[in-house]
């Protein structure tokens, strides 16, 4: 690894410092070394900025980036940025020259975003590599120095100077190297070859390539060159001897072994594969009595040998190898044939001269005889005689030949005829012999004639031999056996080789026969003519100038054989010699380089070029086969095919122009020859840019929660926004889709900020999915989006609220201690700690009621009220208090609730029986006279009773009647008065028990003894209610201040309905019939009841009972829909459909504060109505009473429900009607009326 270091510091500047954008966004550059130590400094960030120390930790200083590690951090203390991880330039940035990390330096308060990019310088850490250990070269012998092949290319992860800058190879005599600079691969490498090689002499050839980079020192990888020449038929077979003989007998049987030939050739392979022939000559086939096994050589007997027929064989064998272009040598042969004596000797009598005269003298020759004998040596050696007496005698001649002579006298008369046995015996072992008889007439007269030439001389008798010779003229010319022949030569055949021609044949013989041959001029061959002895010569054509078939593929040449006659004869033989192709020349490109564009995405099978190359070779030789050179890692060339036959490049995968632009395809031209030769061209095919790619928004986010009161430009996320495209497909629009409080600045080229745009409220929203729209400007123009989820973070801004501004709390008494009478709730839409809310009591000192810490406590947590004793209505009837209601937000909010607390009546109290009656156990006496009449009225009882409301309603009745039904008592007025008439019949005395009771729950009553006396006349009768004073007709006080009251409701009222009018006349019909107020009626059990009605109400109301009943009804009919219900004490309802509709339709109440308004008109009116009655009789009251302000939509959400009007209408009414009516019964059970 090599760092540059200097004090354990790393070299380490600052480029550039760049102008701060107008909304504090600026650029920093710095520039290290990979694989610099942990901790190195890269430079003072707080410098750079212009900031000061303290403002790094105030303001939050942060570094961040899109990247899964935090390469880089800075020291608060000191404001240097440091290295934080272990740097990899080739991890970072494979594959690319310049290597920067892009980070970004965030502040707070205000939000700033500072950008940094810093460089990787990279460092000579990495050696070139090769993808393979060793790479094979198959390297025919025959290719000529010149040739060139392309080495794979080393691997360098490093740039720049530390990549690979040269190649070097070992020392050797047949290749070097040349280096190529440029191109896509950077640096590559050729094979050259320098000098011819030859398999025969070194068959593999191993070199060492060295890849050398440019760091200082220098790094290198090496690759093994193992290179196979090839071989090619460059060898003739070679014969062990130019000249074989071998000796056979003669009659050997067939397949007796003869002699084996050997001959070698130094190539390999079919190359050096030999296989053995005869060649025939003329018209001898040695292969009909000679059998050559091709492989092996062995030659054995196929024929019959006879030494007499033929004592040698002459015969030309040719060793052939099995190379594309076979090349081949002869040797000759001489089989002699050894005699063996198996013949015996022949006799032939060639003249016989017969009869012979008696009177022929000694000597006289009778035959001529010859011996012959096909066998040779001692074999073929005769020993002719004439067996047996006679006067005959065989004289040599010349060699075998023999006469048949006189030897002594003859004598016709005595023996006219002669038989004579002539017997030949060679000296073969063992000898053979044959026997010939000749018979001779002996005659007086000598008439015998000769076939010889003969000259026979009388007187002395002599003969004469003469050897007539035919002398030879020439008459006849040489001649071949065919007219012509085809030779098929390869080009590549080497100067000096033989090719044996057909023999002429001439019927003359001697000076007359074949003498010479003659070729035809050509610069290519010449002819050896050979006369060795033999019985015949022959011709043999040498080559004497490499052939070149491309040059001239087919050579004709005529062979021309010539006798010694005078004149001479001649005859011609027609030689085509056909120049066999071999494989010597290479495919060439049309060019060296071709270029051509394609678009990005173009279907598979789509045309892109077509390369073309020739070769001047035939046949196979000459068939081109096209291929792609893939380099080592260059997986672009996948992308492409090429058709071997037509040279056509069509896509065969994905373009990607974002993934490569440019790819450089080596393609290779090979042809088909059994030593296949190639060469290779370059393509360069430039992928052109389509708009394919979307633009890729990355999120940063620097602030995952904003606080509701950030301010202005506040920063939320860092964006950047990549588009692979080039050119405008790669220019990218930024922007917002929905309208939310955030806009989208621009920092730097592609790089945007989010920023708070304006006022955020996490109560209203607490969250926004900001959508980022990112579009390029392509064409058709393409765009992606992405969602950015900003939380909004809540800040104490909003204090407890209670639901309503007055609370009501109804309380029954005598309620347990402890006992929970109400539950607060404040609701604060803040959240967590923000919303947290603790009660608390605050006692109002203006109330003269204000009891609160001596009768309840709240639970701050809950908001339960306590109740700390036992209420009791008859001496506390209500009291208030103060409840406050604080957050836990800093600082805490709070808000205040007016609570009420009213205590409700329980049946506690039993009726009392007013003055003049005693209670039960004492009698009292009425009187009434006889004559009384039915109605009559005896007494009055009064009883009052405590409690209020329905505990305080007394009945009465009579709990023993006696006198046979002669009384009645008035069950609301206490009125005891006679049924009917008094009869004989009756009783004087009647003691009556009356029975006051109440309506509470359970009921509790009283009992009075009243006995009432029938007396004669009313004379009699004393009244006892004497002492009670006599209601005044004068007007009091109490009526006064009823007047006031009532006038005084009545004029606000009227207001009120006077400017509601005005208001409704501008609504339309439909609005206003919405508004329909209730229907308040009560029922005979004491519940209230109301219903939905139009405007008008009929109010009723009656002085019968001590606790007046309140009718409110529309006039003069309900409508059809309506709904009543029923409230109970209980503070439940029900509902009573009046008339059936289609569609039920639920009533919505009025707001609780209207409800206690409108209870606390109808009591006020119940009030004054019963205070000025006094009478039993009804007074009825009715007007038209219309609407203070709207009720509310029951369609409508949020509308208040039914128990609340209910609860708020029964305890409204309650709250006044409790005194009203107690103070009601004691002003009547003191004016007696």
């Amino acid at each position: 690894m090599f760092v540059r270091r200097q004090n354990g510091y790393v070299w380490i500047r600052v480029v550039a410092l760049l102008c701060l954008c107008d909304w504090s966004v600026s650029q920093l550059s710095y520039t290290i070394f990979e694989e610099v130590n942990k901790g190195t400094v890269l430079g003072n960030i707080a410098k750079d900025l212009n900031l000061n120390l303290q403002e790094l930790e105030t303001r939050d200083l942060r570094i961040v980036s899109s990247f899964s590690k935090t390469y880089f951090d800075v020291n608060l203390r000191t404001g240097n940025l440091f290295v934080d991880k272990r740097i990899d330039r080739e991890e970072l940035c494979p594959h690319v020259a310049k290597c920067s990390l892009k980070i970004q330096a965030a502040l707070n308060n205000p939000m700033n975003v500072h950008r940094i990019e810093v460089n990787i310088l990279d460092i000579n850490d990495n050696s070139p590599s090769f993808t393979e250990q060793s790479h094979l070269l198959n390297i025919s012998e025959l290719l000529s120095p010149g040739e060139r092949y392309l080495l794979p290319v080393a691997v360098d992860a490093d740039t720049g100077s530390n990549a690979v800058k040269s190649y070097k190879m070992s020392q050797n005599e047949h290749f070097s190297l040349d280096v190529q600079s440029g191109g896509e691969h950077g640096v590559s490498a050729e094979l050259v070859l320098q000098k011819a090689l030859d398999r025969e002499k070194q068959p593999v050839i191993k070199l060492i390539l060295t890849a050398v980079d440019g760091g200082k020192p220098p790094r290198s990888g090496t690759l093994q060159l193992i290179v196979n020449v090839i071989d090619v038929n460059d060898n003739t077979p070679a014969f062990s001897s130019s000249l074989y003989k071998v000796r056979v007998k003669e009659n050997a049987s067939p397949g007796t072994f003869v002699i084996k030939l050997n001959a070698t050739d130094l190539d390999e392979g079919p190359n050096g594969k030999i296989l053995y022939s005869f060649i025939k000559r003329g018209n001898i086939d040695p292969s009909n009595i000679f059998d050559l096994n091709s492989e092996t050589g062995e030659i054995t007997v196929k024929g019959r040998l006879d030494y007499e027929e033929t004592p040698a064989y002459e015969v030309r064998v040719q060793a052939m190898d099995q190379g594309a272009s076979p090349r081949s040598a002869h040797a000759k042969l001489l089989i002699e044939i050894i005699d063996v004596n198996d013949n015996a000797p022949e006799i032939s009598i060639t003249s016989l001269m017969t009869p012979v005269k008696e009177d022929a003298g000694l000597g006289t020759i009778v035959a001529f005889i010859t011996v012959s004998d096909e066998d040779g040596g001692n074999n073929g050696v005769t020993n002719c005689k004439v067996v047996g007496p006679g006067p005959f005698r065989l004289k040599s001649n010349y060699k075998n030949d023999y006469s048949l002579v006189v030897d002594g006298p003859l004598d016709r008369e005595n023996t006219s005829l002669y038989n004579v046995t002539i017997t030949a015996t060679d000296e073969g072992n063992p000898p053979l012999s044959s026997i010939r008889i000749v018979t001779v007439q002996v005659s007086d007269v000598n008439d015998n004639c000769s076939l010889e030439v003969e000259a026979i001389v009388n007187s002395p008798l002599n003969l004469y031999r003469f050897e007539v010779k035919i002398l030879d003229i020439n008459d006849n010319a040489p001649s071949f056996r065919i007219p012509e022949t085809v030779l098929n030569v390869s080009e590549s055949a080497f100067p000096g080789e033989r090719f044996a021609l057909p023999t002429a044949f001439d019927a003359d013989v001697g000076t007359y026969s074949v003498k010479s041959y003659k070729l035809s001029q050509n610069e290519h061959f010449t002819l050896d003519v050979q006369n060795g002895g033999e019985p015949s010569m022959f011709a043999e054509m040498a080559l004497q100038k490499t052939l070149d078939r491309e040059k001239q593929p087919v050579i004709k040449l005529t062979l021309t054989a010539t006798d010694g006659g005078k004149p001479p004869k001649s005859g011609t033989l027609h030689i085509t010699v056909i120049v066999q192709d071999v494989n010597d020349n290479i495919p060439i490109f049309d060019k060296p380089l071709y270029k051509t564009t394609v678009l990005e995405n173009t279907p598979r099978g789509a045309t892109v070029i077509s390369v073309h190359a020739r070769d001047l070779d035939e046949g196979l030789n000459g068939e081109i086969q096209y291929s792609f050179i893939n380099q080592d890692t260059n997986n672009d060339v996948d992308k492409f095919a090429i058709n071997p036959l037509t040279g056509e490049i069509t896509v065969n995968g994905e373009l990607d122009h974002e993934k490569t632009n440019a790819v450089e395809i080596r393609v290779q031209a090979k042809d088909k020859g059994q030593n296949s030769r190639a060469s290779n061209c370059k393509v360069l095919v430039e992928i052109t840019d389509v708009n394919d790619n979307p633009p890729e928004i990355s999120v940063t986010s620097l602030v995952n929660v904003v606080r509701e009161d950030a301010g202005l430009d506040t920063m939320v996320a860092l964006i950047t926004v990549r588009d692979y495209d080039a050119d405008n497909n790669g220019v990218v629009q930024v922007r917002l889709v929905d309208s939310v409080p955030f806009t989208i600045k621009n920092t730097y080229k592609n790089h945007y900020s989010l920023v708070v745009d304006g006022n955020l409220d996490r109560e209203r929203v607490s969250q926004y999915n900001v959508t980022i729209t990112a579009t390029d400007e392509g064409l058709p123009p393409l765009s992606s989006t992405s969602i950015i989820a900003v939380h909004v973070s809540d800040v104490n801004d909003n204090a407890p609220q209670f639901k309503e501004p007055v609370i009501h709390i109804f309380v029954k008494e005598n309620s347990p201690v402890g006992a929970v009478i109400y539950t607060m709730t404040a609701d604060d839409p803040d959240v967590d700690e923000n919303a947290k809310v603790r009660f608390s009591v605050i006692n109002n000192i203006n109330y003269k009621n204000s009891v609160t810490g001596s009768v309840i406590n709240i639970n701050s947590e809950t908001g339960d009220i306590i109740s700390l004793q036992s209420f009791n209505y008859e001496e506390l009837k209500t009291f208030q208090f103060k409840v406050q209601a604080t957050d836990s937000g800093v600082p805490p909010l709070s808000s205040n609730v007016t609570v009420n607390v009213f205590i409700m009546d329980e049946n506690d109290n039993s009726p009392s029986i007013l003055s003049p009656y005693s209670e039960h156990g004492s009698v009292n006496s009425e009187s009434i006279p006889y004559s009384a009449e039915a109605g009559y009225f005896v007494a009055k009882i009064r009883a009052v009773d405590a409690d209020s409301g329905y505990n305080a309603l007394l009945t009465y009745h009579l709990s023993e009647p006696k006198g046979n039904n002669l009384f009645r008592i008035g069950t609301s007025t206490g009125e005891i008065r006679t049924k009917r008439r008094m009869s004989d019949n009756d009783l004087k005395t009647h003691p009556l028990v009356v029975l006051v009771s109440d309506n509470g729950e359970p009921s509790l009553s009283a009992t009075v003894s009243v006995e009432v006396v029938v007396v004669e006349s009313t004379a009699d009768i004393q009244t006892q209610f004497r002492h009670v004073p006599i209601k005044e007709d004068s007007f009091s006080d109490l009526n006064l201040y009823l007047l006031i009251a009532i006038v005084s409701v009545s004029v606000i009222f009227l207001l009120s309905l006077i400017s509601l009018v005005a208001v409704r006349c501008h609504r339309t019909d439909g609005s206003f019939s919405r508004y329909s107020a209730p229907m308040i009626t009560t029922h005979p059990d004491g519940s209230w009841s109301y219903s939905k009605a139009t405007q008008q109400y009929d109010v009723c109301f009656s002085s019968d009972t001590l606790k007046s009943d309140v009718v409110v009804f529309p006039a003069p009919f309900p409508p059809v829909d309506a709904e009543l219900i029923s409230i109970n004490g209980g503070d439940t309802f029900t509902r009573t459909q009046t008339l059936p509709n289609k569609e039920k339709v639920r009533c919505s109440p009025p707001q609780s504060a209207y409800s206690i308004k409108a209870a606390l008109a109808s009591i006020v009116l119940l009030r004054i109505c019963d205070a000025l009655s006094n009478s039993d009789g009804m007074t009825s009251f009715q007007g038209v009473v219309q609407h203070k302000q709207a009720w509310p939509d029951v369609s409508k959400p949020g509308s208040f429900g039914l128990t609340q009007w209910e609860k708020g209408l029964n305890r409204g009414f309650l709250l006044f009607q409790t005194d009203f009516d107690y103070r009601r019964q004691r002003e009547r059970a003191q004016c007696g009326s």
